[in-house]
C-alpha cells in the first residue's frame, strides 16, 4: 500500500530534478498540437460527495497570490524511496490526448502535465534502473481518433497502461479495446456516467461529475439564494450530457425551479436564440453544462445580449479550463464551477508542481495538467509496489490505493475503481480561478 511519506518523497525529489534541469519529452507526439491550440472531463458516487466543500485548507486566488513554494521545501526532500527491485528498461505508457480539434483547450496541458510527471519519476530513481516512456498519441478530440489510438498502443507499442483519452466520448468508445486486451486504463479527465462500468482494467483519478456538481449546486444555491434557474447543456456529448443529467437531478433534490431547458451541439458558434429566451425569463442563474469552447461563447454572447452579470454561469468540470477567461474575456468574471483541484491549493506538493510547471512551459497548470500529472505518479506507484510491469499487476496495485497524499488532495480507489477524494468550489475573477466566496 502507498504511504504518504512515498508519495511525498517522490514527488519532491522528482520536482526538485526538474526545475534544476527540465527534460525534454521521452518520445514526440504523433501529432504535435499547434501553439495556438494549447489547452474533459458520472458514475457511483463517491465517499467524498458527502459533505460539501467550498475551498480546500489554505486557498489564494491565483499564482501570483500564493507564490509557490521551493521544491526543496517540502520535507521529504531529503532522500527517494526504495525504488523497485528487479525493474529495468524502460516501461511504455500510452498517453492518448485531444492535441487537435475541438479539445484542444485540454489536451496540450495534459501532455505537459504527464510529460513533467514522467520526468520527475525517471529523476527520482523510484523505479529503480527502468524508466518510464510515454508514448504520445493525438486523437484530434474525436472518437474515430481514439479507437485506433488505443489500437497503436496496445498491438504496436506494447504498452504496460494508457492513460486519457480526454474526452468521455472517446473514453466510452475506446476503452472497451483496452478492456478486451486487459491493458490498464487511466482516465484522468473522463466524468461521465458508465466509463467505470466498462470493465475491471479501467480506472480514474477524475472526480465524476455526480460527486462535483451535487456539491457545486449545494454551495452556490446556499451562498447566493437563487431559486430559479434556466439549464443550457451541449447535447451531442457523453461528457456535457451527464452533467446535465446530474446538475437536473441536484436541483430537483434542493427544489430549485428550472425555467427553460435549452440545448446545443458542439461546435455552435450562434446561440442568441437559447440566451434570449433565457433573458425573457429572467432567472437568477444559468446553469451551464458545456466544454470550454462552447461554454465561452455562451458566456460573450450573453453578456452582449444584456444578460447582467449577477446573473452567474455555473458549471462542472467542462468550464476548469483556464483557456475559458482567455477565450471569453471580461464575460467569464464571476463564472462558477466545480471543480477536483485548485492553482492555489496548499496540498503536499502542489505548490511546487504549480512552480515546476510555470518554469517549464511558461504558463500555470490547470485541472486537467494536475489530472494528468497525478495520474503518472499513480500508475508509477502501482509499478512500484507490484514489482512488475504486466498490467494485471498494476491493476491489482492500483486497486489498493488508499489515503495518498497527491496534489489533488488525499487520494483513495474505491471498491468501483472511482476516484475519492473531497471536490471544490471555483470562481473566475480577474482572468484567475480562485475559491468561490461571496
Amino acid at each position: 500500500m502507498i504511504t504518504r511519506r512515498h508519495f511525498l518523497r517522490v514527488a519532491a525529489v522528482g520536482l526538485l530534478a526538474t526545475a534544476c534541469a527540465p527534460a525534454s519529452p521521452a518520445t514526440p507526439t504523433s501529432a504535435p498540437a499547434k501553439p495556438a491550440e494549447a489547452t474533459k472531463p458520472a458514475a457511483a458516487a463517491s465517499p467524498a460527495a458527502a459533505a460539501p466543500v467550498a475551498a480546500p485548507a489554505s486557498p489564494a486566488a491565483s499564482p501570483a497570490a500564493s507564490p509557490a513554494a521551493s521544491p526543496a521545501a517540502s520535507p521529504a526532500a531529503a532522500a527517494a524511496p526504495k525504488p523497485a527491485a528487479n525493474l529495468t528498461g524502460e516501461i511504455p505508457i500510452g498517453a492518448v490526448w485531444s492535441l487537435t480539434g475541438a479539445a484542444a483547450v485540454y489536451g496540450p496541458q495534459q501532455k505537459n502535465g504527464s510529460e513533467l510527471a514522467m520526468n520527475e519519476v525517471n529523476a527520482s530513481g523510484m523505479l529503480g534502473a527502468a524508466k518510464i516512456k510515454l508514448i504520445f498519441e493525438d486523437d484530434r478530440s474525436v472518437k474515430e481518433g481514439a479507437i485506433p489510438a488505443f489500437e497503436k498502443l496496445i498491438n504496436t507499442d506494447k504498452v504496460a497502461a494508457i492513460l486519457g483519452p480526454t474526452l468521455s466520448n472517446s473514453a466510452l468508445a475506446a476503452d472497451p479495446i483496452a478492456q478486451d486486451k486487459k491493458i490498464v486504463v487511466m482516465a484522468t479527465s473522463n466524468t461521465a456516467g458508465g466509463i467505470l462500468e466498462i470493465g475491471d482494467y479501467i480506472f480514474r483519478d477524475s472526480l465524476p461529475e455526480s460527486v462535483v456538481v451535487p456539491n457545486t449546486v449545494k454551495v452556490t444555491a446556499e451562498a447566493l439564494k437563487y431559486t430559479k434557474v434556466a439549464v443550457m447543456y451541449g447535447e451531442d456529448d457523453a461528457f456535457t450530457k451527464s452533467g446535465y443529467d446530474v446538475f437536473k437531478q441536484a436541483l430537483a433534490d434542493l427544489k430549485i425551479e428550472s425555467v427553460t431547458t435549452e440545448t446545443f451541439k458542439k461546435g455552435d458558434t450562434d446561440f442568441s436564440a437559447q440566451l434570449t429566451k433565457i433573458k425573457t425569463l429572467n432567472p437568477q442563474a444559468i446553469i451551464l453544462s458545456a466544454l470550454a469552447e462552447e461554454a465561452a461563447g455562451i458566456m460573450v454572447q450573453g453578456r452582449q445580449l444584456g444578460i447582467p452579470a449577477s446573473v452567474r454561469f455555473i458549471g462542472g468540470n467542462g468550464l476548469n479550463s483556464a483557456q475559458l477567461a482567455k477565450l471569453a474575456g471580461q464575460a467569464a468574471e464571476g463564472a462558477i464551477s466545480g471543480a477536483a483541484w485548485f492553482v492555489g491549493a496548499e496540498t503536499p506538493g502542489n505548490q511546487a508542481f504549480v512552480k515546476a510547471y510555470q518554469e517549464k512551459y511558461g504558463n500555470p497548470p490547470d485541472q486537467f495538467a494536475a489530472q494528468a500529472y497525478t495520474g503518472v505518479h499513480l500508475l508509477t506507484y502501482a509499478i512500484r509496489d507490484a514489482g512488475k510491469t504486466d498490467s494485471a499487476s498494476i491493476r491489482d496495485a492500483l486497486a489498493k490505493l488508499k489515503d495518498v497524499d497527491t496534489i489533488l488532495g488525499k487520494f483513495s480507489v474505491a471498491a468501483n475503481r472511482e476516484a475519492v477524494h473531497t471536490p471544490i468550489v471555483q470562481e473566475v475573477k480577474n482572468g484567475q480561478f480562485a475559491v468561490f466566496k461571496v
